[in-house]
């Protein structure tokens, strides 16, 4: 029976069947030069025959123009993703009670995460130079959604406050609510380690689980996919355990991950300015341990200026003592300069030249981080 109304399946031509002629793409509005026939066919793919048209999203297209403009794709899991599981507890699926430097790493890690998408910078003035990193000022170049809500969330904070730019230590402070202007409070992340738990549940890498903690109950997110937690361990153990100056491939993301090599390096600083990078040395030890977390207070000295590796300073404080302790005890443990300005010269291929503003940007989070004991 026939209908002249509702869903009806089309079957495709195939040579056996049916033919098209010129006459039938003329009458459909294809040309054989035009560049609808063109666009229709690169997007169809030639998957029929005939050039019947195929949907496609948009969105897929912009996707893959931007990972051409910014050299790659974008990584699974977000900075921000992979320093709190490095904080939880893989069984248990909470962080230590006693951490309290995780909450203004993670704000950090939302600023350098957007700078590595290209969506903020630092502005450009000849006379910032003469300011010190953390107070240069910081503008939204690119507003266009990530699909990350946190990340949306702040960059949508940051686009509304154009007319007052702040600057990168104001920044992360209002993100963190660390401020005594009442007026401003309204600009805190609230509850991040909760959504970055929940936004990693959906991924696939924690589940959900509600704990009995005496007087109330309390959900938790112990680990799932083990080997994801495993696979940032390796990375981070790998570059920090290198004695080369060249950057091993199992310190890094996956083959053709946008700026991969200053994304391990990103890891690395703000794991250790999140007191987290305890979890990733269970397996080395105490003498690697020691000799690792020099290297990491090392590399977050030479990132943490601009140019990159044009520090001439001793070192953070906590780098100072270890310093000393290590001279103390008689170990000939290598410093590992070699490794940390191999690292240097890698991340300065992945700018867009030397004036890049955006990595200038993530030069000045990491001076902030690398004073978190301080300002805690």
């Amino acid at each position: 029976m026939n209908s002249t109304s509702g869903l009806s399946r089309r079957r495709v031509a195939t040579a056996s069947s049916s033919s098209v002629t010129g006459d039938d793409l003329a009458s459909n509005g294809w040309s054989g030069n035009g560049s609808a026939s063109n666009a229709a066919a690169t997007h169809a793919g030639s998957a029929f025959e005939g050039g019947n048209k195929i949907a496609f999203d948009p969105r897929d297209l912009d996707q893959d123009r931007e990972e051409s403009r910014h050299g790659g794709k974008m990584p699974r899991l977000t900075l921000m993703e992979e320093v709190l599981l490095l904080g939880l507890k893989d069984k248990h699926g909470y962080l230590s009670f006693w951490n309290d430097s995780i909450s203004y790493a993670l704000r950090g890690c939302i600023l350098i995460e957007l700078a590595l998408r290209r969506r903020i910078a630092l502005v450009k003035d000849a006379n910032r130079r003469r300011n010190p990193l953390p107070d240069r000022l910081v503008e939204v170049i690119d507003d266009r959604h990530t699909g990350e809500t946190i990340l949306d969330e702040t960059l949508k904070m940051m686009k509304a406050q154009e007319g007052e730019k702040f600057t990168i230590n104001s920044w992360i402070d209002l993100l963190s609510g660390e401020t005594w202007n009442v007026m401003k409070i309204g600009y805190q992340l609230k509850q991040v380690r909760e959504r970055l738990a929940k936004g990693l549940v959906d991924k696939g890498v924690l589940r959900t689980e509600k704990r009995n903690f005496l007087l109330f109950d309390m959900a938790t997110h112990p680990v799932a996919d083990v080997r994801t937690k495993e696979s940032i361990i390796t990375r981070i153990v790998s570059l920090l355990t290198a004695t080369t100056s060249t950057v091993s491939p199992s310190a890094l993301d996956k083959e053709g991950t946008q700026c991969r090599v200053t994304r391990a390096v990103c890891l690395a600083c703000a794991a250790y300015a999140a007191s987290v990078l305890d979890n990733a040395f269970g397996r080395l030890t105490y003498e690697d341990r020691e000799a690792a977390f020099q290297r990491c207070d090392e590399m977050l000295a030479e990132f943490s200026c601009w140019p990159f590796g044009s520090n001439t300073g001793p070192g953070t404080a906590s780098g100072r003592r270890r310093e000393a302790v290590r001279i103390g005890m008689g170990s000939a443990l290598p410093s590992g300069r070699e490794s940390v300005l191999g690292l240097v010269q890698e991340v300065k291929r992945e700018m867009n030249g030397e004036d890049d503003l955006g990595f200038e940007l993530i030069a000045g989070v990491l001076e902030v981080l690398s004073k978190l004991d301080s300002l805690l």
